[in-house]
């Protein structure tokens, strides 16, 4: 077994090799327990990575903190899953070069915190409502399965396509239809995380909702004008049967005159003149009308009425009650006169277990209560006829209370959170007529929402109003408030009686988000700190903000620095969600200098910036000389050594830096090329020098001889020859060599020997006798010259007796003489 072991660890070294160092996953011998993970977030999970080989030099978890182990041939790992990225690999050595490894896939999850349903909206045609579905705090979201079902019949799968580690909030919509004919729809919106057959089987969170059609109101009997005979003084109930949801509010009317009564039936005693009664029935989706008219016949036997719900069959009662209508609060004085104008009345009075007046003298009598507190109290005007005939009518009094106590309070446990549906709860405590309270609800100063009631109690009672709220982020801190009215009609007070609610301050809890967030952000080094950025981290609660750089925790209070220029992340959280903003921050600085003092450039070179400041914004360079501000040349020459003094400005600072340029150049040569004869046995020496920067070197070419010798002096090589014969005869080459190039310049030494002595000697004479020669022709041009000067022109002889005659002799033109 053994052999055969190395064997095959040979072999996968071979393979190791021809795979560029990679490890076949054929020949792996990793085995991972278990293969793969799938655990939820923060729980604990035990790991054992196996080798199907005893030969190694090592193994170990690349994430975890234990050592390696070499003995063994597996190695455990027990990992608490609180890193939402959290890997692990596990890493043999099969020897000093090659090594192979595995990845454990692990996939963490959470369960839904919860799961809301709530209508979003309806449409025009009433009957089609947006619900929306929010998942809070589910990972993976990949996962994730939402199932829709209406009266328990499944509509809809959705799933996500986004890829996500970390717990997001999902948010998804249905447009639901809900038909009249409905009792209520049930809705319900199910999530579950799904992880295939072999996966752990997770619990469903799921909601619930119920739906109504909601209309707006419509008759029952689709007919909209009535027509109906009465005879006077009979009563009558008119009826207003509408249907709609949300439930119709009624409101009369008696010849275009508002009345008080707002429920479905108007009752109506003793009908004594012909009227148009019309009922409108509303609600927030729209209103209907009915017009009913009603014909009075003047007979006093009284036909029975046509559409008469309670016929009373009598004749008209002679009295008038002034005024007929009452609306008094509960506790204030209450009075009403009754008068007739019959003739023959014998008495009239008042019959009220408060207030009553007994039989007195017509023609009138007047009720009066100075503290009105019998919700029960029906007083009856009557008057005796002489025939011993009765007959009595009965006033309209409304006894009103405005409320004890108007209060808001939440209507649902917790906390408001953003997109879910809450409910605001208003107690009226201790109200009368119900029937005429409306409730009112405002935010700040804008209704939001009324409500009616059709309770028909005429004694105080307590009454709930119910306030159905999706708040936003932007209704936090924002004031409701709850109004309850008592709309009792024109006989009522000037001012509608209302009592409102103290305010009630909603909080909202809503995902953390950061706001004024710029994408790129200049910042100045050793002074810009991260919590001087105009970002603001919005959320409720309070969000907490963490910067991180390069994966690293960053202090916000901390100044930084140009090495820390980047990209910046905030991770916003609350209790509610997460999520990241990032910020390119790029650093300003003033100017500095690290480059060397001394730089060298070469003679006709270009001009270009050998000392480059660092500073941003990029500084302005200045370069000065002997102290002036110096004007940059095209090209380098010789005169531009020296110091210089550079000065880099920015709007953050300045920086001098001094420096020594150098130019350089190449190797030159005093004197050209020449050539020297010498005698045998005669010293000879040559001088060669160069200009040049660097100083150049000076190097002679020359034969190796004996009597030949080179010597230094100062920047100049000299060679010496000694005794010169026939050998040293020859070229000798001097060349001059610096780092920027190279020159070279020749001396040609000659020697003379006899024979060039001799042929010197001859060309000597010979030059000597054309010197003669040129001299003896010269001499006899002269000569010969002056002799013809003699023989012509004019000549004057005068003989000296003759001297003072003064007649010369002549020679005339043609040569006679005279």
């Amino acid at each position: 077994m053994p052999p055969l072991r190395m064997l095959h660890l040979l072999m996968l070294m071979v393979l190791l090799c021809d795979a560029d160092g990679t490890c076949p996953t054929e020949h792996n011998p990793l085995v991972l327990d278990p293969s793969e993970v799938i655990s939820e977030y923060g729980s604990e999970v035990f790991l054992n990575c196996s080798s199907s080989h005893e030969d190694h030099d090592g193994m170990y978890w690349s994430n975890a903190e234990s050592e390696m182990t070499v003995d063994d041939t597996f190695i455990p790992w027990t990992v608490t899953l609180s890193d939402w990225n959290v890997t692990a690999k596990c890493i043999i050595k099969m020897n000093a070069s090659f090594e192979c490894s595995k990845d454990l896939e692990i996939t963490l999850y959470k369960n839904p915190d919860m799961v809301s349903l709530f209508p979003l909206s309806y449409s025009v045609e009433e009957t089609q409502y947006v619900l929306q579905c929010d998942v809070h705090d589910v990972a993976p979201v990949q996962n994730l399965t939402v199932k829709w079902y209406k009266d328990n019949e499944m509509i809809r799968t959705e799933s996500f396509p986004n890829r996500s580690k970390t717990p997001v909030t999902e948010s998804l919509q249905l447009i639901a239809n809900v038909s009249r004919g409905d009792t209520g729809a049930k809705f319900r919106c199910e999530a579950q995380l799904d992880f295939g057959p072999n996966g752990p089987k997770l619990p469903i969170i799921s909601d619930t909702v119920v739906i109504f059609a909601q209309y707006a109101p419509e008759l029952s009997d689709n007919t909209t004008d009535v027509y109906m005979s009465l005879t006077e003084g009979d009563n009558v109930t008119l009826s207003c049967d509408a249907e709609g949801n949300p439930p119709p509010h009624f409101h009369w009317t008696h010849d275009g005159v508002n009345m008080m009564e707002n429920t479905m039936n108007l009752s109506v005693t003793q009908v004594n003149v012909s009227a148009n009664y019309t009922c409108t029935a509303s609600n927030r989706l729209g209103r209907t009308n009915k017009s009913i008219f009603i014909h009075v016949i003047k007979d006093v036997m009284g036909v029975p009425a046509v559409a008469v719900t309670t016929p009373v069959p009598r004749k008209v009662c002679p009295l008038t009650l002034t005024p007929g209508e009452v609306v008094v609060r509960f506790g204030d004085r209450a009075s009403v006169n009754c008068s007739t104008s019959a003739t023959d009345v014998s008495g009239i009075g008042w019959e009220a277990s408060v207030g009553g007046t007994g039989s007195e003298n017509p023609p009138s009598v007047t009720w009066t209560v100075e503290k009105l507190q019998d919700w029960s109290l029906k007083p009856k005007c009557y008057i005796t006829l002489r025939n011993n005939h009765q007959c009595f009518v009965e006033p309209n009094i409304k006894l009103y209370k405005t409320p004890d106590v108007v209060s808001v309070s939440a209507g649902t446990q917790g906390p408001m959170v953003e997109g879910v549906q809450y409910l605001l709860r208003c107690d009226i405590i201790s109200v009368a007529p119900v029937l005429n309270l409306r409730v009112t609800w405002s935010m700040g100063e804008e209704n939001y929402d009324e409500e009616m009631f059709n309770d028909t109690s005429v004694t105080p009672v307590n009454k709930t109003s119910l306030l159905r709220v999706t708040p936003t982020r932007d209704h936090n801190g924002a004031l409701f408030r709850c109004h309850a009215e008592l709309l009792l009609g024109p006989k009522g007070p000037n001012t509608i009686p209302t009592i409102s609610s103290e305010p009630y301050t909603a909080v909202v809890h809503y995902k953390p988000m950061m706001q004024d967030c710029p994408t790129h952000f200049n910042g100045v080094e050793h002074y810009f700190k991260l919590e001087m950025l105009p970002c603001k981290a919005d959320g409720n609660p309070p969000p907490t903000v963490h910067w991180y750089y390069e994966g690293k925790r960053i202090n916000p209070s901390e100044p930084l620095s140009r090495a820390h220029s980047g990209k910046y992340t905030a991770a916003v959280s609350n209790e509610l969600s997460s999520t990241n903003t990032s910020v390119d921050i790029t650093f300003e600085y003033g100017p500095s200098f690290t480059c060397d003092d001394r730089y060298e450039v070469r003679e006709n070179g270009k001009v270009r910036m050998e000392c480059e400041p660092e500073g941003k914004p990029a500084p302005i360079i200045t370069w000065l000389k002997d102290g002036k501000v110096m004007v940059f040349p095209q090209r380098w020459t010789k005169r531009d050594s020296g110091k210089y003094v550079l000065r880099a400005a920015n709007p953050h600072g300045t920086a001098n830096r001094t420096l020594y340029l150098d130019v350089l150049f190449a190797p030159e040569f005093r004197e050209g090329n020449y050539s020297q004869e010498v005698t045998p046995g005669q010293n000879v020496t040559f001088a060669c020098s160069a200009e040049g920067n660097p100083v150049p070197e000076i190097q002679w070419n020359l034969p190796a001889v004996e009597n030949v010798r080179e010597t230094t002096g100062g920047r100049q090589k000299n060679v010496s020859v000694t005794g010169a014969t026939s050998t040293n005869a020859g070229v000798y080459i001097c060349v001059a060599t610096n780092k920027v190039g190279s020159v070279s310049r020749s001396v040609t030494l000659r020697m003379r020997g006899r024979g060039d002595l001799l042929r010197g000697r001859s060309l000597s004479i010979i030059w000597w006798l054309l010197i003669l020669c040129f001299l003896t022709l010269l001499l006899i041009v002269m000569i010969t010259l002056c002799k013809r000067r003699k023989k012509h022109g004019q000549y004057s002889f005068i003989s000296p007796a003759e001297e003072g005659s003064g007649i010369p002799l002549t020679e005339t033109s043609g040569g006679d003489k005279a």
